[in-house]
């Protein structure tokens, strides 16, 4: 399973030089062909991001659209979470939006963060970029 970051959804959202590829990977998601894990804090801070663009349309449709991923679940973080998420930003120096995605991914037992962010470099879960795991698959 892996965690899918915010900036996966971003680049599509905000039409950005590697929406095709951040599409072929959601659509692979949403087909069930592998699974992955959102944590309510990235659709949170989507949320916030569309809305202060006052893209409220596109906000809607990215809410609505979660649904319809048969391979992707939505992560409620816990206290414990948010909690191990301040002691990584000392133990592994990230800031608080990166620490809060890697304590999910160690909880989830993530075998890779699916992210453009370099801050996930050199952690115990690996980062992986889309093209990394539609490159597996021929069938998309």
């Amino acid at each position: 399973m892996y965690l899918v970051d915010t900036n996966i959804f971003l680049e599509i959202m905000l039409s950005r030089r590697r929406r095709d590829e951040c599409k072929r990977f959601l659509e692979m998601l949403r087909d069930g062909a592998i699974s992955g894990t959102v944590s309510d804090f990235s659709i949170h801070s989507i949320m916030v991001l569309l809305d202060s663009l006052k893209r409220h349309e596109k906000l809607k449709a990215f809410l609505m659209s979660l649904t319809g991923y048969r391979g992707l679940v939505v992560h409620q973080t816990s206290i414990a979470e948010e909690v191990r998420a301040v002691e990584l930003t000392e133990e592994k120096k990230l800031d608080i939006d990166d620490a809060i995605q890697y304590a999910v991914a160690l909880s989830i037992g993530a075998e890779a963060i699916v992210s453009f962010d370099r801050d996930f470099n050199n952690l115990e879960i690996p980062r992986v970029e889309p093209v990394d795991i539609i490159s597996r698959r021929k069938d998309y």
